[in-house]
């Protein structure tokens, strides 16, 4: 734990979106793609559920408007189907000029 009290949670290329309060997905959806893409990951795989589609409109809209999201779809059947994103991230800038 740092200062404030906040937790640190590793990124990896999943984001399983059942331990959010439904109120700060968006927000735990910015930040993470933020985090992803700084660390250079190229594909993630966000799983939000299935339900009724709440969650998963959230995701998609949040994706829609990252500007380093090149791509994101249902994710096949054995990864979730359409519980779950498959997201295509570029590469960071850094990579990019290198």
């Amino acid at each position: 734990m740092d200062d404030d009290g906040a937790v640190e949670i590793p990124i990896t290329d999943v984001f399983d979106l059942h331990t959010i309060a439904p109120r700060d997905v968006k927000a735990a959806v910015e930040a993470y793609l933020e985090e992803a893409h700084r660390l250079g990951f190229a594909a993630l795989r966000i799983i939000h559920g299935r339900g009724i589609g709440v969650q998963r409109e959230i995701v998609r809209s949040a994706l829609s408007k990252t500007p380093y999201v090149v791509s994101f779809s249902d994710a096949p059947a054995e990864a979730g189907g359409w519980g779950a994103t498959i997201v295509t991230l570029a590469p960071p800038e850094s990579a990019v000029s290198q």
